[in-house]
């Protein structure tokens, strides 16, 4: 059956890469790991073999310890709600009232300062090497900004409710939906750099349908009424009764 809950988490993974705090920094995570410059990266003629092959691999394992980080936290989020399953109703209301203030943040319709805030954690290790763009991955996992946080807490909040192995998948599901589009931003690295360039103005609109989706799932999560969305897309697709 269906399980919106995974929809939601690749969405807001997409949505996390695009955000205003995340998108910004790309270009310089792909400089940094390719060995190259700016405009060398964003050159029309586009760059050595050699070398996008290699950011093409630091890429994917920047993305796999990005992910990793994000799947042990989606574990430790379901083993907490665990040893609270007979507080589950107050944690579910204390979840959504988080939800909601975030979401609000992102509509403008409130402040919350720390947000504004970024959290880094920094790799010694070499990008251009396969271990070195995981501990890479790993030191991003573990020190991501905080504007993706709000997305994070979201999935954090149903992997609350369900079993371990569900925390861990959600999150990974989460991760695939970040990173996926980094490893693309690799692939083709000066026409995404040009890209986005052009397109950084629309970076506002993203933060928007993010609060909408964590006013959403704040009151779904409050309500207890997550799965309505699941019956929603099987009545529509009745097909999808048969997926999982």
């Amino acid at each position: 059956m269906v399980d919106a809950s995974f929809g939601y988490a690749l969405f807001m993974g997409f949505l996390s890469f695009f955000s205003p705090c995340i998108l910004p920094m790309v270009p310089f995570y792909l400089c940094y790991m390719a060995g190259l410059s700016m405009s060398e990266l964003r050159a029309d003629e586009g760059i050595a073999p050699g070398a996008q092959k290699r950011l093409i691999v630091s890429a994917i394992f920047f993305s796999l310890g990005v992910t990793t980080i994000f799947v042990l936290i989606g574990m430790a989020a379901a083993g907490v709600g665990a040893l609270f399953a007979d507080s589950m109703d107050i944690l579910r209301y204390v979840a959504a009232a988080v939800l909601a203030i975030f979401g609000l943040h992102f509509l403008g319709v409130i402040r919350v300062p720390f947000l504004y805030r970024e959290a880094r954690m920094e790799s010694q290790a070499d990008p251009k090497t396969v271990l070195g763009a995981y501990a890479m991955g790993l030191a991003f996992g573990f020190g991501w900004t905080p504007c993706a946080g709000p997305a994070i807490s979201a999935i954090l909040a149903i992997a609350m409710m369900g079993s371990v192995t569900k925390g861990g998948t959600l999150l990974l599901v989460y991760g695939i939906g970040m990173t996926a589009p980094f490893v693309v931003a690799a692939l083709f690295s000066g026409a995404f750099l040009r890209w986005s360039a052009r397109h950084r103005d629309k970076l506002a609109y993203v933060e928007k349908v993010m609060g909408v989706m964590l006013l959403l799932f704040a009151v779904l999560i409050a309500t207890n009424t997550v799965n309505y969305i699941a019956e929603l897309m099987l009545r529509l697709v009745p097909s999808w009764g048969r997926i999982g």
